[in-house]
This record gives C-alpha cells, structure tokens and sequence, in this order.
C-alpha cells in the first residue's frame, strides 16, 4: 500500500468517524473487528511474536487511525512503547510498566510462584504469560538474573534436574523465603490495592460524559464507571 493510498484510507476514516454517534469508543474493539474482517480465519495467539502479515496489518491500521506511524507518535513512539511498533498488538504497557525491573511486584510475584511449589525458570515465565494473557512475556533475561538473586539472598533454593548436564535448575523456596514473601505481601498488597482504586478514579474519569456523573475519590472502594 502507498502512502497516499493510506493518507486516503485515514481521511476516510475520519469522515466515518465524524458520523458515528458511539457513546464511547475503544481503539482495540475496532481493531479486532477489521482484523477478523480483513484475515478471516486467521487466529492470533496472546504473546506470540506476529507474523509479518499482521505486524503490516497492525501497522497500516494504527496509521489509519492516528494519521503516523507508531514509532512516530508523540506518545507511543517511546521506548516502553516498542513492543506496538514491532506490531505486538497484545502487549500492555501498563502492565509492563508494573512487572518491569526494579518494580518490587516482579520478585515479590515469582517468589509466590516459587512458595506454591518448586518451579524452574521457563515454567515462570510460562505462568507469567498465562495469568497476564499474554499482556506481558517476560523474558530470560528478567527472570533468571531474577532467581539467582533470591538464591543469592536464601530465599531460595536451587537444584540441577541433572547436575553433570545442568540444563534445568528447579528452585524452592526456604524458611527465611516464606518469612520474607509474608514481609513484602504486607507492605506491597496493600499498595496494589490503592493503585487499583487510583486507576479505577482515572478510568472512571476518562470514560465520563461530563454530563453531572458524581466524581470519585481514591479513597472511594468501588467508583461507579
């Protein structure tokens, strides 16, 4: 597709919008529609790396809606961004951000996985993949430099599925690893907590009409969308 047949497909777009009467809408919802709509039968896997076809996909769409290309775009042009420019459409920034280094959620999470039962490395990133759908992939380089400093700290412990070949090493948690896990539940739950209820205030404030609704508070438990 040339450029100025995109520059047509955005200005198209446009007109369409200015023709909808949605009350809200949601970039991602349309997405998949044109998705199913122009490669159907095609499935897409959560945090699976796409195919060329649907990087190119993403891509065209993202410059239809935006009118730039995602590395061009004054806010997700940014780093934490990538993932979109790469056409990793799964990927949650925001939940990245949570999980990302030097966060305190990460390790305080993996030692969790660890204190349920024994697990390895790739198994981690397995279930982390699972429980974010696939909103976030760690990587090995998070996770093992990761484990090897709960190790390093006696909070776990390592162990060679076969110590000559060394291929797979399954870590446990130790008792000084369930009393710092309770530690970091009792000061890092608690903060989970507030920043949900802080997001929720902003999502409730973004998704508003304006239109009298009562404004909620952080220290609100449950704000009215």
């Amino acid at each position: 597709m040339s450029r100025i047949e995109r520059e047509h497909r955005y200005y198209d777009r446009e007109r369409m919008r200015e023709h909808r009467h949605e009350e809200r809408e949601n970039y991602w919802e349309e997405w998949r529609e044109e998705r199913r709509r122009s490669h159907p039968g095609e499935g897409h896997h959560h945090g699976h790396a796409p195919s060329p076809q649907e990087v190119q996909a993403w891509r065209d769409y993202f410059f239809q809606f935006f009118g730039v290309w995602p590395e061009q775009h004054w806010i997700f042009g940014g780093r934490r961004f990538g993932p979109w420019q790469q056409g990793m459409d799964s990927f949650n920034p925001f939940v990245a951000n949570l999980l990302s280094k030097g966060g305190g959620l990460l390790p305080l999470y993996v030692l969790h996985l660890v204190a349920q039962q024994p697990r390895y490395g790739n198994e981690i990133m397995d279930i982390l993949a699972t429980r974010t759908n696939g909103q976030w992939v760690s990587n090995p380089g998070a996770i093992y430099p990761l484990l090897t400093q709960l190790e390093e700290e006696g909070f776990i412990q390592g162990e060679w599925a076969d110590p000559t070949r060394r291929t797979v090493r399954t870590y446990s948690i130790t008792p000084s690893g369930n009393q710092e896990l309770a530690r970091l539940r009792g000061i890092v739950a608690p903060k989970i907590e507030e920043t949900i209820q802080v997001l929720q205030v902003f999502l409730h404030d973004l998704r508003e009409d304006h239109l009298g609704a009562e404004e909620p508070s952080a220290s609100d438990p449950e704000p009215k969308a």
